[in-house]
């Protein structure tokens, strides 16, 4: 990444965090769906140069569950539409820690082997968990009130349907569904494959797992992962 290149990386992901900033659509107090959607727009409308995958990107993540499905069954964002609450929420970290982790990157021997921009930042975080798209169902277990009485009490469980390649591999291959011209962008890709770290790879995989690391998207996605969903609960 050259200097200007870095520059320009800063300036968009400014202009990115503005956007959010000024819709508010995560607060602490809570959040808004229609917010988070329109803050989702505004922003891939705002960063994403091929315009025609925008717009099938934000057509499949409207024909997919996206707004409406949680991020998982039982930990962060586990309620209705905790998935886009969860991946704008990381979308958000990513970007406010772009500014910090790249001026550190800039210094090491690597800097000139990874280019980014502010669409691969975004692009990386908003897509990491499309793979919990329409993931889970509503099933119905026994519980007791606090008067002793059973009731049925609505939880989380997979679908018995699903059928994927993996956690980060799939959301990959969804990504790819909308923006197949990321299938040249592989440290983009990798960000999303390997957003899990150590917790999703196999055996095979863990041999030649530091090589990743060396992407410093992969290990801002990370960051930005762990911080939304450790740090805000969502």
């Amino acid at each position: 990444m050259t200097k200007e290149e870095f520059e320009k990386l800063l300036c968009d992901v400014n202009d990115l965090i503005a956007i959010y900033e000024e819709i508010k659509p995560i607060t602490n107090d809570g959040f808004d769906v229609a917010k988070i959607k329109l803050a989702v727009k505004q922003m891939a409308e705002k960063t994403i140069e091929n315009k025609e995958e925008c717009a099938a990107l934000l057509k499949w993540m409207d024909n997919h569950e996206f707004y409406t499905s949680p991020a998982s069954g039982r930990y962060h964002g586990n309620f209705d539409g905790g998935l886009c609450v969860h991946s704008l929420l990381v979308a958000y970290q990513a970007l406010k820690f772009t500014g910090a982790f790249f001026i550190d990157f800039m210094k090491t021997p690597n800097a000139a082997k990874y280019t980014f921009t502010a669409e691969d930042i975004f692009v990386a975080a908003i897509a990491h968990d499309f793979c919990k798209a329409g993931f889970y169902q509503v099933s119905f277990r026994n519980t007791k009130d606090v008067f002793g009485n059973w009731k049925k009490t609505p939880y989380f469980t997979v679908k018995d349907t699903n059928r994927t390649l993996g956690h980060g591999n799939e959301s990959v291959l969804l990504l790819l569904e909308s923006m197949p011209a990321y299938l040249k962008k592989r440290p983009v890709l990798e960000a999303i494959s390997r957003h899990m770290g150590f917790s999703d790879v196999t055996d095979t995989e863990m041999m030649n797992y530091s090589n990743f690391l060396e992407n410093p998207l992969v290990l801002l996605i990370q960051m930005a992962d762990q911080t939304a969903s450790c740090w805000y609960g969502y």
